[in-house]
């Protein structure tokens, strides 16, 4: 390549290369888990879909017609996509290796590789659920579509931010520690009251709203209602603080990732 630096060129050809291992990994996946019969891969969007709209429905039934001054429709689904998001991204990131311990013996796939094809499957069919439901619910005058785009894209790239990184600690922890497989069922449940999906800081009383925004999630929901209904209410978001924690949560999980290959091998 003319006038291009070696040094740029091997790094262009390094990232072409895990790009072409990550895709197969994920067409894999893909395969593997939903097949090619009936709606196949479509289901990755479906199932998100599915639980959404039928939470959406009961809240809808059993709850008042309006959560903090927004009607309980959009509130629901605009808390209850993300918590999946973050839920499913650290569920399936769990035995994620050892399910797929075959593939390292081709030397150029990685434990990462694999948890970020895995994280890629998830994240790609639940964001593509969350617009779907969104517009639909919004031609049938059940949802508005967000003010502004750009807060609400940053809040949802935050939050799968954070779950990445959550997904790679609980994932390598799993792997490394067998009990996690049982303990990270619970960290999913115990996420859904903290996490900020059904609740306003707002609302809180000040001495709870100040313990509830050291839970990094919740600036994310904050973030992403307030591109939705910001004029309505108030919201509390720290960008920086949240941003330190997707950014720790990541190192964390990248150092824990490097002991899962050498303890598959000891087995």
């Amino acid at each position: 390549m003319a006038g291009f630096p070696a040094s740029a060129h091997h790094w262009v050809e390094e990232i072409d290369k895990h790009r072409r291992i990550i895709w197969a990994l994920l067409m894999r996946e893909l395969a593997t888990r939903y097949g090619r019969d009936d709606l196949g891969f479509l289901w990755v969007l479906a199932e998100p879909m599915i639980f959404a709209l039928a939470v959406a429905s009961l809240w809808a039934v059993i709850r008042p017609p309006f959560e903090y001054g927004i009607p309980v429709v959009p509130f629901t689904i605009t808390g209850y996509l993300p918590l999946i998001l973050v839920r499913q991204t650290a569920s399936y990131s769990v035995s994620a290796v050892r399910v797929n311990q075959a593939l390292l013996y081709h030397r150029q796939v990685t434990p990462l590789h694999l948890y970020i094809s895995r994280f890629v499957v998830e994240a790609a069919g639940i964001s593509f659920a969350y617009i779907i439901i969104v517009v639909g619910l919004h031609f049938v005058g059940l949802c508005p579509l967000p003010r502004d785009i750009l807060v609400l894209i940053a809040g949802w790239a935050l939050l799968a931010w954070i779950a990445f990184g959550l997904a790679l600690i609980l994932g390598a922890a799993s792997e490394i520690l067998p009990f996690m497989e049982r303990v990270v069922p619970v960290l999913t449940y115990i996420i859904i009251p903290i996490s900020g999906a059904f609740y306003m800081a707002s609302a809180l009383p000040p001495a709870y709203r100040h313990m509830v925004l050291f839970i990094p999630f919740v600036h994310c929901f904050e973030l992403m209602r307030g591109a939705f209904f910001g004029e309505f209410l108030k919201t509390y978001v720290n960008l920086p603080y949240a941003i330190a924690w997707a950014a720790g949560l990541t190192l964390l999980g990248l150092l824990l990732v490097q002991f899962v290959r050498g303890r598959l091998e000891i087995e």
